[in-house]
């Protein structure tokens, strides 16, 4: 029996915002080791802050400064710390209500072992060495051995810092192995060999490429091998202005859906061999192979006229 194909796959996608001023008043602040919360119009103080009440949708702009040391309201022990999380060694994720606050704010707790973590325990900021206004910059929690005040108030606060933080970027990154089913092995071993196989559904008769196994329509088996192009026709498209990280190729490009022939629907793949502006729907394309490519690289017109738009106006 052949070993069964896996490959490593990365989904990454780093996020960039900019912050109204709230949440940068709160970045700001921590890069400066001030922890900002906000008050609503009953008095509460919601920490992290928020910009709209949670409850009747005000806007909040009542900036106010909490304590650095606080109460742990609940907490999970994480004995196998996995790569990026912020600390290396076994620690408690928590919610912290930081003095003055009335909410809780999730990070981490460093502590030797999960027996000396609890409900109501008194804990205190460990500043980052390095603070650049995020969330990091505030590097764990770390017990305290003082007792709560007496009465723990909010101070008013502008929120204003020299050199505010005003954006962020967040990245977003999931690692997995992926393992093909049978169809899409059977769809892979074609590509290596420069074929294009879709499975027809026994039912409704349209070909899927890439094959699923399974209609989704009907819900039944698709068994019976089918292959189509190599060409196929643009059915809608995208113009990529922006360079994607480790990806070699210039912008402006194009990707588009693409209806093989004999196909019931349509794969994606990168236009080539054409300005990006003459790029149209009903464009006739090749699939396109580098000497050891196991699948096209991009596709490129065929010189045939267009298709006509009811030819794959049920392919869009």
């Amino acid at each position: 029996m052949p070993e069964p194909l896996t490959a490593p796959l990365v989904v990454e996608f780093p996020f960039t915002r900019s912050l109204g001023p709230v949440q940068s008043a709160f970045l700001t602040g921590l890069r400066e080791r001030t922890v900002l919360g906000v008050r609503t119009g009953d008095g509460r103080v919601l920490l992290p802050p928020v910009e709209y009440d949670p409850v009747t949708a005000e806007e909040l702009r009542e900036l106010v400064e909490v304590g650095t040391t606080g109460t742990v309201t609940t907490w999970a022990w994480n004995p196998a710390p996995r790569p990026q999380q912020p600390l290396s060694t076994p620690f408690a994720w928590v919610l912290v209500r930081l003095d003055g606050a009335d909410t809780a704010l999730l990070h981490v707790l460093d502590a030797p072992g999960p027996q000396v973590v609890r409900t109501g325990m008194r804990v205190r900021v460990r500043w980052a060495a390095t603070r650049t206004g995020a969330i990091t910059d505030i590097a764990c929690f770390e017990p305290a051995a003082e007792e709560p005040p007496a009465s723990a108030e909010a101070t008013p606060h502008t929120g204003e810092f020299a050199g505010a933080v005003t954006g962020i970027t967040v990245p977003a990154r999931l690692e997995y192995t992926y393992a093909p089913g049978r169809a899409q092995t059977r769809y892979l071993a074609g590509l290596a060999e420069r074929r294009t196989l879709g499975e027809r559904c026994p039912s409704c008769r349209k070909v899927y490429v890439p094959p699923r196994g399974a209609c989704p329509t009907c819900g039944v088996a698709t068994d019976e091998q089918v292959e189509v192009g190599p060409s196929g026709t643009v059915t809608t498209y995208c113009i990529v202005n922006i360079k994607a990280k480790g990806v070699d190729i210039d912008v402006p490009y194009v990707y588009a859906h693409i209806a093989l022939d004999g196909a019931g629907l349509a794969l994606h793949g990168r236009i080539g061999g054409i300005p990006y502006d003459q790029v149209r729907m009903g464009l006739r394309v090749e699939p396109v192979w580098t000497g050891d490519g196991r699948y096209p690289d991009h596709y490129r017109p065929t010189g045939e006229p267009d298709a006509d738009y009811d030819t794959y106006k049920e392919l869009l």
